[in-house]
Order: structure tokens, then C-alpha cells, then sequence
């Protein structure tokens, strides 16, 4: 028939077709496409009626670890702020839905607190729309610094992933990999820097390796993910981050420190190498100090809470329940 399409032009367009297919089954190209559609989404989608009911599971699952967030005292009574935190506790990162919890008990739903997370975050169905109405942004700095120009408080992790997934022997040490890209928002927006140390996390999860070739080999870094993490987990022994777990009971403690002060340098400093790296040593310092003091006033945090539960039924945790106020 003269409308028959000649065997070799089938057996030309097959290499395209074959790639074409691999292409729908790489789920970490899909994932990629995911999290950009997700990173495109309206900027400001914080629902405080969602808060409202979301928060007090943030506060349930804190009470396991028996966890505690001090020094609300030294923090500026309003927006702008940088929060700036170390990162801990693996996938879940308990000390995050400690810091959430009582930041809202304390301040109230109209005194919002957005935190910069990864943009793989935003490529998970169901995880996405859950991070946007908690007033999750995307880690960059476009959307931290229009935060912040809203006079919003926002918490950074620098470390990001690099540091969440950092060995258990690395559990009490800072390590924000170099990444300074929190100081010259600070520097630029002229806002002041609190620092935010939490202990204890990182022994809720016993991190292995960050598994980096591994996540290489996969092709993570479509995702700007450079981890592929293989942690020791209840239930599965070792086993890939990510799956579902039983994280170990231990007392967190989420400090804030003395807000810092770069306003003096002015703006144009961000783009100054040496004020850069001097605000970074000067928070690292101060942070690492301050996670050390805190290793030696509790070297041990799973046996301290599993200590704390003897005798004490695990309702204990009521107080972390009270209704959420309204802003004072």
C-alpha cells in the first residue's frame, strides 16, 4: 500500500521511542518536574485556620522527646528576623516540629514564622500543599528575602541536607558545608540574626553515611539533592532515610541565643568577601559553643528521656497541648 511507512524509518525513530519510555520511568525526572511546578506555585500560601489544627500534632509528636524550647526572651518582639539553626534527626527532624509548636504557643498564629526548605520538598504530592500551609518556602534567596520584607520571621537551615544526614559521630558538631548564603540576605536586608541550637535530635537517628556517591549515581542533584542517606532504624535495621521509622526517645533541647548585630557593616557588605566570612566564623563559633555546653549538660539524651518516662505516664506531655493563643 502506498500510504505503508518503510520498515526503516520505524527501525530509525525506535532508539527515540525506547528513550522516551525510560525517560516516563526515571522517577527522579519525574520528581524533578514535580518540584519545579511546585516551586512556581504562589509565593505566600500560610493558613493559620490550618495551623490552628495542624500545630498540636507538632506539639504530640515534640512530647516524645520530652522536648524543650528556651530563651523566647531574647528574641526582637516582631518581624524581621533570621532564624538560623543547625539541622538534626534525619528525615523527621524533630527538633523543627519542637521549634514550630512552641514558637506558635508562644507568639500566637498572627505572628508567623516561614522556614526555607529543600525544593525536593515541594515535588512530593501531599507533602507540598501540607509545607505551603505551614508557610514552608522554597530554600532561595528571592523568596527569604520577600519574607522578610513582609517582616516575617524566617528560619534557615544552612546545613540543609548536608548536616541533617551528618553521621552520628558528627551528631554534636555544626557544619553549615560552607554555605554562606544566609549571611549576605542578612547583610543585604540589614535584619537581625538569631541563632537557634538544637541538642538531641541527631541522636533520635543514627545516620551511618550521607551516602553522596550514591546519590551522584541516582542523579539527585536534579532535585538538588547531593545525600543518599543509610541510616540504623527501628524497625529495619540499616536501611535507606526516608522510609518509615520508630525514632529513639531522646530529650531535646532547642536554645536561642542573643540575637547578632551586622546591621553596622550596611548592605553593601554582602558583597564583601571578608565580612562574609567574618559573620560566618562569628556564628559558627557562637553556635558550636553553644551545642558543646549543651552535650555536657546532657551527654546522653535518649537515656535521659527514657530516664525521664519512669515513673511518669506519657501524658505528661499535656502541657505541650494547650490551645494555641492568639498573638499578646
Amino acid at each position: 500500500m502506498a500510504d505503508e511507512v518503510p520498515d526503516h524509518v520505524g527501525l530509525a525513530q525506535l532508539p527515540t521511542e525506547v528513550m522516551r519510555v525510560l525517560r516516563g520511568l526515571d522517577p527522579v525526572a519525574q520528581w524533578a518536574r514535580r518540584a519545579e511546578a511546585g516551586i512556581d506555585g504562589p509565593m505566600f500560601q500560610r493558613d493559620p485556620a490550618f495551623l490552628a489544627t495542624f500545630v498540636p500534632y507538632m506539639a504530640l509528636f515534640a512530647s516524645y522527646f520530652d522536648a524543650e524550647v528556651r530563651g523566647f526572651e531574647v528574641l526582637p518582639a516582631r518581624g524581621p528576623m533570621l532564624l538560623v539553626g543547625n539541622h538534626s534527626g534525619g528525615t523527621l527532624t524533630p527538633d523543627t516540629s519542637a521549634l514550630f509548636a512552641a514558637w506558635y504557643r508562644e507568639r500566637g498564629l498572627e505572628s508567623p514564622l516561614y522556614g526555607l526548605a529543600f525544593d525536593a520538598m515541594f515535588g512530593i504530592p501531599g507533602v507540598r500543599s501540607l509545607m505551603r500551609k505551614m508557610g514552608q518556602l522554597p530554600a532561595n534567596m528571592e523568596t527569604a528575602g520577600a519574607a522578610l520584607d513582609r517582616n516575617g520571621a524566617v528560619l534557615v537551615y544552612p546545613g540543609g541536607e548536608h548536616e541533617v544526614f551528618r553521621p552520628w559521630t558528627d551528631r554534636n558538631r555544626i557544619d553549615f558545608n560552607g554555605r554562606k548564603g544566609f549571611v549576605r540576605l542578612a547583610l543585604r536586608k540589614l535584619v537581625p540574626v538569631v541563632p537557634v541550637v538544637g541538642h538531641g535530635g541527631h541522636e533520635s537517628t543514627i545516620v551511618l553515611t550521607r551516602g553522596n556517591r550514591l546519590a551522584e549515581f541516582c542523579g539527585l542533584d536534579r532535585v538538588r539533592v547531593t545525600t543518599f542517606p543509610i541510616l540504623l532504624q527501628i524497625p529495619w535495621g540499616i536501611s535507606p532515610g526516608g522510609w518509615p521509622s520508630i525514632p529513639l526517645p531522646a530529650k531535646i533541647v532547642v536554645q536561642f541565643l542573643e540575637p547578632l548585630d551586622w546591621t553596622g557593616y550596611g548592605a553593601e557588605a554582602a558583597d564583601d568577601p571578608d565580612v562574609v566570612d567574618r559573620c560566618y566564623d562569628e556564628i559558627t563559633t557562637v553556635m558550636q559553643d553553644t551545642l558543646t555546653e549543651l552535650a555536657r549538660e546532657r551527654p546522653c539524651p535518649v537515656a535521659s528521656r527514657l530516664g525521664s518516662l519512669v515513673g511518669r505516664p506519657f501524658n505528661a506531655a499535656a502541657g505541650w497541648l494547650n490551645p494555641v493563643r492568639p498573638h499578646r
